[in-house]
């Protein structure tokens, strides 16, 4: 099983650091099996667990994301699990606004800044694999 978060390549770094804060809490939650347990030091102190699996940040466009969010609606990707992160989201200031304004918007007017991607990686690969690392 493989992760990948994919990041629009052209935001200002706080905003990607967010987005891919945003989606690793959240694709945690989705896929819990990815957190590997607590572990304790030397000195007996309890460090909580963290990933288990590597976790490539990518650096897609706007339209990479658009798609690669399409193709998720497809039955080829319906075992992956995914979270994906809009500008909605972003310009949000707390959930129900969220909630909201996404129930307003119809799919294709959402511009997304990033997507977490959890399964069988060679899916994984075919979603990212002409992806380049985000620098």
């Amino acid at each position: 099983m493989k992760v990948a978060i994919v990041i629009d390549k052209e935001l200002p770094i706080g905003f990607a650091a967010n987005t891919a804060a945003v989606l690793g809490v959240s694709l945690g939650n989705l896929a819990s099996e990815i957190i590997g347990p607590d572990v304790k030091d030397a000195d007996e102190r309890i460090h909580r667990g963290i990933t288990s699996k590597s976790i490539p940040i990518l650096g897609g466009t706007k339209e990479q994301l658009k798609i690669i969010r399409e193709k998720l609606n497809g039955e080829e990707f319906a075992d992956l699990i995914f979270v994906d992160f809009s500008q909605i989201a972003q310009k949000s200031l707390d959930y129900a606004t969220y909630t909201h304004k996404l129930q307003q918007t119809p799919g294709e007017d959402i511009e997304y800044l990033g997507c977490a991607l959890y399964g069988p990686e060679k899916k994984i690969k075919h979603l990212t694999g002409s992806i380049g690392l985000l620098r």
